[in-house]
């Protein structure tokens, strides 16, 4: 009975991933011996002795390899044990007495398995020389030869698979080359003629298994001459001394996985050849030979094969590298462009987008984004910003990698198949946790070849109990459209963005390091500015005063004696006296402001709206101003400033009034995170063209001579609420009246605190 793959009772990846290396069977043309070491015990033997010794395999466990090898042999055996590399004594030829006076010669290969056991092979020799030297290495150079003929990596492959099908005899050589994505395609084929062709066939990645594919990796030969022969069993199953199924990763004899059987029978092959192509430790590809009936291969062959496919392999890496060496040296010119501009802009991004060549060109994409604080720079075909951000949120949450890429985002970000047309496929570098440089390409739909329906890989079969997986019966034609995808990125493009990563990184660390200098800098000209008003404020009070009263007292004195002109330069000086003590004020109240100097503590606002109202009273009274407030809450703030911030508001309002009798409403609201205060007013109004302007430092929109003032009240504001981490700002018409805003965060000091942590933090964090 077949069920389906929905079946949730049945953990398929379990069943796909499931362990292959400890398989307690073997396949039939060989004897394996499972030995402890230094006694050669057998503590293990495969259930076919007796076909091939004679001998019961009961009747061989627990006896020592010294009974079955005379001392000659068995001297020689030791001897080659004893070396660090086993491969040194691989093969050796071994004969066993098998009834009488004949005996049985067979290739034996040694090798130790992560228990600590030695493990014994044995296949049938079928010459009792190993392989001249001389004809290994004619056969390794003939090929090679060939080889080096080639221009083209594809013609390269074609030799390959040439060369090693007129080595093996094989029906079928196939190299396959595993794809980013885990699926794998045919890219060189050598086959009879009457056989289906498979060249340029993809593979899905459930073909080849991961336990099947670190098999791969960590033995480089893999053969089953014949792919219909039963397995053999272990006696005993359970290794006696670990008490576990033993370790036969290494082995040649092991029996392939059910599956892999039931695969090649679908297939047609009787027997098949694996040789792994390594590199930079990672499985790369594999040359696949394949044979319609069973074909014995023996060890030295194989070896040269082994052999070949080392060599060959060594010179498809240095091919690769060659085609993308030009690429790879105009992305090399491009970063160090790159490098260049942003060493000369005063904002590294302008070094990535403003120039030729730019961010684009480093990775040939269609579109970038730089995401750095608060905003995006854009350049080329991207996703709109608040998309953008969106994915920026999704890459920190999800991404912890140096360097992110898909050419595929919407298989892992649903919400890109939005925007496939501009972004179907994503790198991406963090700066930060939170900043990210992103490339993006387009969609590009294409048709695949599949052998066999990817969709329907395996299936998952159940019978009296026993659930396994069973692959595909069709291994036909299966086109597919595939969607949502970009063309891939190269490694080449991926490692030049790396590059790019480091230099930026040590680019915004530089630029942090020169802004922490001048923040310092700042810093300490802040304070001695704020110490010489401070001191220039305080000095020059009692000159004018002094100034002011003997002027006075002048007047008061001669007044009888001075003219009209006189008394006018007398009044002259008393008015530019009075300003400039109104002006000395100023400052010095402008220089108090500041974070440190505020008493953060709960305030009652209303309490600070009274006080200022009393010190305007006399204002107040004099113009008939009305005031009225809202319920007003209490907050976290200084007091003192809060109290300065309405008083500087509320005597704006009355001093541009209108013709009409001022009226003056204080409101407040609860937003998410802060409070928000407005001060209202039936005045003159503002231009809304001044609306900014008006908050810097002596900025006039008045001549002195309409309305008195040093131009810094409304400064002084900014200023008390930015020390608060709030906001101002004023919403006004001519003749309508004006209504000055700010916010105070809830929170107040606490809350500017972790914020302050916060922004340090974030730099990189």
């Amino acid at each position: 009975m077949e069920l389906n793959l929905q079946l949730p009772s049945i953990n398929v990846t379990s069943l796909k991933e499931a362990p292959i290396h400890t398989s307690r069977q073997i396949q039939p043309h060989g004897v394996l011996l499972v030995l402890s070491e230094p006694e050669l015990e057998i503590l293990q033997i495969s259930n076919n002795t007796w076909t091939v010794f004679g001998i019961e395999p009961e009747q061989m466990l627990q006896k020592k390899l010294e009974d079955l090898l005379d001392s000659f042999q068995l001297e020689r055996i030791k001897a080659g044990l004893a070396e660090d590399n086993l491969e040194f004594i691989n093969p050796t030829k071994l004969w066993f007495r098998k009834k009488g006076d004949e005996y049985v010669v067979f290739d034996a290969v040694f090798h130790r398995n992560s228990e600590g056991n030695l493990i014994l092979e044995l296949e049938p020799t079928f010459s009792q020389e190993n392989i001249p030297f001389l004809s290994f290495y004619h056969l390794a150079k003939a090929s090679i030869n060939q080889l080096e003929k080639t221009s083209t990596l594809r013609d390269f492959c074609q030799i390959i698979v040439q060369e090693v099908r007129k080595v093996t005899g094989f029906d079928r050589v196939m190299l396959y080359k595993f794809d980013h994505d885990g699926h794998g395609s045919v890219i060189a084929e050598e086959k009879l003629e009457i056989l289906e062709p498979y060249l340029g066939l993809h593979y899905p990645e459930s073909d080849i298994p991961k336990p099947a594919r670190k098999l791969f990796a960590s033995n480089s030969i893999r053969i089953i001459p014949d792919a219909q022969a039963a397995p053999v069993q272990l006696i005993p199953a359970i290794n006696p001394v670990s008490q576990r199924s033993s370790d036969l990763t290494n082995s040649i004899l092991r029996s392939p996985a059910a599956c892999h059987l039931e695969y090649l029978h679908n297939m047609g092959v009787g027997a098949s050849l694996t040789i792994s192509l390594i590199k930079d430790n990672k499985l790369w590809g594999l040359i696949a030979c394949h044979h319609q009936t069973p074909k014995f291969v023996s060890y030295e062959l194989r070896k040269a094969c082994e052999f070949l496919g080392r060599v060959i392999f060594a010179e498809i890496s240095a091919r690769e590298e060659t085609e993308d060496y030009d690429y790879r040296m105009n992305l090399t010119h491009i970063q160090s462009l790159l490098v260049e501009y942003m060493s000369q802009e005063e904002n590294f991004i302008d070094g990535l987008v403003k120039h030729q060549p730019n961010l684009l060109d480093l990775t040939s994409a269609q579109g970038a984004a730089v995401c750095f604080g608060d905003r995006c720079t854009l350049i080329g075909e991207t996703p709109a910003e608040e998309d953008l951000n969106f994915l920026v949120q999704w890459l920190k949450n999800n991404v912890d990698e140096e360097v992110f890429y898909t050419n595929s985002l919407p298989q892992v970000y649903p919400d890109a198949e939005r925007f496939k047309n501009v972004a179907s496929g994503l790198l991406a570098i963090p700066i930060s946790k939170r900043n990210y440089v992103l490339w993006f390409r387009p969609e590009v739909i294409q048709t695949v070849n599949w052998g066999g329906d990817p969709n329907r890989a395996f299936e998952v079969s159940q019978t009296d109990g026993d659930v396994r997986l069973c692959p595909r019966k069709s291994f036909e034609l299966w086109k597919e459209t595939v969607r949502l995808t970009s063309l891939p990125w190269q490694y080449v493009e991926i490692k030049a963005a790396l590059e790019l990563r480091k230099a930026i990184v040590n680019i915004v660390l530089r630029q942090a390091d020169e802004l922490a200098q001048l923040a310092q800098d700042l810093e300490r000209s802040n304070a001695e500015l704020k110490k010489f008003a401070y001191v220039a404020s305080h000095d020059l009070q009692e000159p004018l005063n002094q100034v002011a009263n003997y002027v006075q007292l002048l007047e008061m004195r001669y007044n009888e004696e001075l003219d009209e002109d006189a008394k006018e330069f007398i009044n002259f000086a008393v008015q530019g006296v009075s300003l400039m003590q109104t002006l000395i004020d100023d400052v010095l109240a402008y220089s108090k402001v500041d974070t440190q100097a505020i008493a953060f503590q709960l305030t009652e606002v209303e309490t600070a709206l009274e006080r200022a109202l009393g010190n305007l009273r006399q204002r107040i009274a004099e113009t008939n101003t009305i005031i009225t407030h809202d319920p007003l809450p209490t907050v976290m703030a200084g007091s003192t400033q809060l109290m300065q911030l309405f008083q500087n508001l509320i005597a704006n309002a009355i001093k541009f009034r209108s013709d009409q009798p001022p009226q003056i409403h204080v409101g407040a609201e609860r937003l998410e995170d802060e409070w928000l205060f407005w001060v209202r007013d039936n005045g003159i109004g503002i231009d809304p063209r001044f609306s900014d302007r008006i908050f810097v430092i002596f900025q006039r929109l008045h001549t002195r001579d309409e309305y008195a003032g040093t131009g810094m009240g409304l400064a002084i504001c900014k200023k008390i609420a930015e020390c608060h981490r709030g906001r101002i700002w004023v919403e006004s018409q001519l003749g309508e009246g004006a209504t000055f805003y700010f916010t105070i965060p809830v929170g107040g000091r606490e809350r500017e605190r972790r914020n302050g942590r916060k922004a340090q933090n974030n730099l990189f964090g």
